[in-house]
């Protein structure tokens, strides 16, 4: 069954960037761009470490800024047209919520890999291993 709204969580890397090609390749239906903010406190947090927590912010939210524009922009040369949203917290946890809270039925996102544990987190990384574990609608993770 085809799906009738898209997410597609970005983060700046070339793995959601093929992400958001691939939606927009195959799906004709509404597509939204994501891109989560994680908190100045959290151990993933945007920002250097000898800037003030109001200039990490600032910078974080501009770069969030950029990234969904630059979706809404290659979209665009693509033909389409999408829907972008900006929200701050734990990518994941934000992700998953999005999709409950705004009618999505297929999420698509890059995964990423590394020398981490287990071999799921190996293959797909952190957030798209929690994403496609604990959503409840089906998750492509473009690799």
């Amino acid at each position: 069954m085809e799906p009738s709204h898209v997410l597609v969580p970005l983060d700046g890397s070339p793995l959601a960037d093929d992400a958001l090609a691939h939606a927009l390749a195959v799906f004709d239906c509404p597509v939204t761009v994501l891109n989560v903010v994680t908190p100045l406190d959290a151990g993933m947090s945007e920002g250097g470490v000898l800037e003030t927590a109001e200039e990490r912010q600032a910078a974080a939210r501009e770069r969030a800024d950029e990234l969904v524009a630059d979706a809404k922009r290659r979209a665009e040369e693509a033909g389409r047209t999408i829907d972008t949203a900006v929200e701050a917290g734990d990518p994941a946890d934000t992700i998953l919520g999005y999709v409950e809270d705004h009618d999505i039925d297929h999420v698509v996102m890059g995964g990423h890999g590394g020398s981490r544990g287990d071999l799921a987190r190996r293959l797909l990384g952190t957030v798209a291993t929690k994403v496609v574990g604990e959503a409840s609608v089906t998750v492509t993770v473009v690799r």
